[in-house]
């Protein structure tokens, strides 16, 4: 009986879990639509609640935006709105330090989240997996004598809490894996080992 219910909980968590994440995903994205006009809501022209509504309206704001974007006009109109959002107190420092990291984590020529690294951590001879963040600058790379690199160490079960850690790069192994398999062995505490997908070796 004990291995039967085990075997039904090892097949039954992955999914509810994956169902409930989906979901607050969902959820969340639809608030999208209570942005815009009445007439887009599903209640209004279909009768009922479209749930999922708002994930489509959100992709289809981000391509417009990306193509109104691209083109001559609508670069220098956004060129027009950062000037206007950087000229007001308080909002020009939020949106400044978020722009920069946004910048720098989607950016295709960046180099933020793209290596999995080995470091010492939180002392000599313990070992956890970070990421390659960039390189320290400002007055910090001023009193830094030598090659160091930054980098972000997630804690584990949840990778969005973590450290800034400025370490020598001598001090770092490069690890021959990807970022996605990194995060699976970060997130399900190093039980399931890279490359296994979570269904073991």
């Amino acid at each position: 009986m004990k291995k039967y219910v085990i075997t039904g909980l090892l097949i039954w968590i992955p999914i509810v879990i994956t169902i409930w994440v989906l979901k607050l995903i969902v959820d969340a994205l639809d608030q999208v639509l209570l942005l815009l006009p009445p007439e887009f809501l599903t209640e209004n022209w279909l009768g009922v609640h479209v749930p999922g509504m708002g994930v489509v309206m959100t992709l289809v704001i981000v391509v417009l935006t990306g193509l109104f974007a691209t083109n001559l006009i609508g670069a220098r109109l956004v060129h027009l709105w950062h000037e206007v959002l950087h000229r007001i107190p308080v909002v020009n420092s939020i949106y400044s330090s978020v722009k920069q990291i946004s910048d720098t984590l989607f950016s295709s020529s960046g180099q933020a989240f793209r290596k999995a690294l080995l470091v010492q951590w939180p002392q000599p001879g313990m070992w956890t997996i970070a990421f390659l963040t960039g390189v320290p600058g400002g007055d910090v790379a001023k009193r830094l004598t030598g090659d160091y690199i930054s980098v972000y160490v997630p804690t584990t079960p949840n990778p969005t809490g973590g450290y800034f850690v400025i370490v020598a790069r001598k001090d770092v192994i490069e690890l021959d894996m990807s970022v996605d398999e990194a995060l699976k062995y970060i997130i399900s505490m190093g039980v399931v080992p890279p490359g296994t997908n979570g269904r073991g070796k």
